[in-house]
C-alpha cells in the first residue's frame, strides 16, 4: 500500500465517483448543492468551467456520471446529474462576472483549430484567456460542429447552440467558417505555432450489399441525411421507414423520421436490445413514440423495382459465445425477413477520414487508418499538431470531445 498522494488532482477527482466517471470531471455535488439553494448562475459557472457547454449537454449529454451515482446503489435511480445541468444553464442569470477576462496583449502565439465542434471551441475557451490568437475554420457556416449539424433540434434547440458557441466565439476568437481545409502540409506551411485537429468522424459506414447502388436514390447515410434535414434541405420522407442500426444517431434518425411524414418507422439492430450502443433513454424516447425496435436481424438485401426502393431482406441471427466469452451472431435457419419499406437510414456507425493530411509530413497513422496520439497530452508524432474528440480516437461523444480539448 502507498500513502495518498494529495499533489496529484486525480485523488480529488476519484474520491467523487460522479465526478471521476465524467470525461471533464465536472463537480457534480457542488453544482446541484448549489442549485438546491436556487443559486443557478454559479451552478452554471461550475459547469461552464469544466464541461463548456452546460445548455447542450445538459440536453444530449450520454451522462458517464449516472451510472456511477451513489445513489443508484441504495435506490432505484441515480440522481438526475444531466436534467439538472439544465435546470442551471436554463435558469441562470448574468453570467458576465464569471467570464474570463482576455488579455488585451496577445502572447505572439497563433494556434489554428480545424473543425467548430466541441473539441475545438474547448481549446479556444481554454486559451484565449491565455493571450493564445485562436483561428478556427469550418467548411460550415456556423460554429457547433456535429451538436448543431446531426442532433435534431427537436433534442436540441439552435438557440442554445448558438448562445453557447457565441460564448466562445465572443472571448476573441477569429473564425474562418466555410472554409474547406484541403491540405494539412499547406496549412503547415503558415508557421503556426501549433495546429488542433477537431475535425470529427465525418463519414458515415456504408452497407454494400445487394440492391444498394440500384435503389440508391432511397437509401441514406443517417449522418449526412441528419445534416440535410438540421441546414433545411430535407423536410419530408416516405411513409414507411427503415432505419438500420442500435447507437443514438440510429435514434436520432427515427425519431425525425416520425416528425418528417413517416408512419411506419422501425429500427432493426443487429445485436441484442441490451448490446445497443444507444443511451437507455434514447431507446425509451423512440419506443414512447411508437417506434418498434426489432433486434438480431441483420440485413443482406435492399429489394427494388427497376430501382425503386421496395424494402430489406433480414437474416434471423441469434448470440453465442466461445470460451473466451467472445460474442458471435449466427444464423437461426430461419426464412429470412423481408420489412417492405419507402427510405432506408444506414446509421451503422461512423468513420475517420483524413484524405487531407499528407502521410508524407510526420504525422503517423495506425493499421485503421487514425493518427497515433498521446491519450494524455493529445499530441500527434509531429510535435505542434494535436489531435482531439472523434478525430483523436474515433467516435465517441461531445463529453469526451471536451476532456480532449481541455
Amino acid at each position: 500500500m502507498q500513502p495518498t498522494d494529495i499533489r496529484n488532482p486525480d485523488y480529488f477527482h476519484k474520491v467523487v465517483d460522479c465526478q471521476w466517471a465524467c470525461p471533464a470531471h465536472t463537480p457534480v455535488p457542488e453544482y446541484i448543492r448549489l442549485v438546491a439553494e436556487q443559486r443557478y448562475t454559479e451552478a452554471w459557472a461550475i459547469n461552464w468551467e469544466s464541461n463548456v457547454f452546460p445548455g447542450i449537454l445538459g440536453r444530449t449529454c450520454d451522462r458517464p456520471c449516472e451510472p456511477a451515482c451513489r445513489r443508484g446503489r441504495v435506490e432505484n435511480e441515480p440522481v438526475a446529474i444531466c436534467r439538472l445541468k439544465r435546470v442551471a444553464a436554463d435558469y441562470k442569470g448574468d453570467i458576465s462576472p464569471y467570464l474570463p477576462a482576455v488579455p488585451a496583449t496577445k502572447n505572439g502565439k497563433r494556434i489554428a483549430l480545424i473543425g467548430a465542434g466541441p473539441a475545438s471551441l474547448t481549446v479556444a475557451r481554454d486559451l484565449v484567456p491565455l493571450g493564445y490568437h485562436c483561428v478556427m475554420f469550418d467548411g460550415d457556416n456556423k460554429g457547433g460542429g456535429m451538436m448543431r449539424s446531426q442532433i435534431p433540434r427537436f433534442r436540441l434547440p439552435e438557440s442554445v447552440t448558438d448562445e453557447e458557441v457565441d460564448r466562445i466565439v465572443d472571448l476573441g476568437v477569429e473564425t474562418r467558417y466555410g472554409h474547406f481545409i484541403s491540405s494539412m502540409k499547406a496549412l503547415l506551411a503558415e508557421g503556426w505555432d501549433a495546429i488542433f485537429v477537431g475535425s470529427g468522424a465525418p463519414r458515415g459506414r456504408e452497407l454494400d450489399i445487394p440492391g444498394r447502388q440500384e435503389a440508391a436514390a432511397n437509401i441514406h447515410i443517417g449522418i449526412d441525411w441528419l445534416s440535410s434535414v438540421s441546414f433545411g434541405h430535407i423536410d419530408k420522407i416516405g411513409k414507411r421507414v427503415v432505419v438500420l442500426g442500435g447507437g443514438n444517431t440510429a435514434m436520432d434518425c427515427c425519431r425525425s423520421s416520425r416528425r418528417l411524414g413517416g408512419e411506419e418507422v422501425t429500427v432493426v439492430v443487429r445485436s441484442g436490445f441490451e448490446e445497443m450502443k444507444a443511451s437507455p433513454w434514447e431507446k425509451e424516447d423512440a419506443m414512447h413514440e411508437g417506434i418498434p425496435i426489432l433486434n438480431f436481424l441483420v440485413p443482406v438485401e435492399f429489394t427494388h423495382d427497376n430501382g425503386k426502393l421496395t424494402g430489406v431482406v433480414f437474416e434471423k441471427v441469434k448470440a453465442e459465445y466461445d470460451a473466451k466469452g467472445r460474442r458471435n451472431l449466427v444464423s437461426t435457419g430461419e426464412p429470412h425477413t423481408h420489412i417492405p419499406c419507402d427510405d432506408v437510414l444506414v446509421a451503422i456507425g461512423q468513420e475517420n477520414a483524413f484524405p487531407w493530411i499528407e502521410r508524407d509530413i510526420g504525422i503517423e497513422f495506425d493499421r485503421w487508418g487514425m493518427p497515433k496520439v498521446d491519450p494524455k497530452t493529445m499530441q500527434s508524432t509531429l510535435p505542434n499538431v494535436f489531435f482531439g474528440g472523434d478525430a483523436a480516437f474515433g467516435p465517441k461523444n461531445i463529453i469526451w470531445a471536451v476532456a480532449h480539448g481541455h
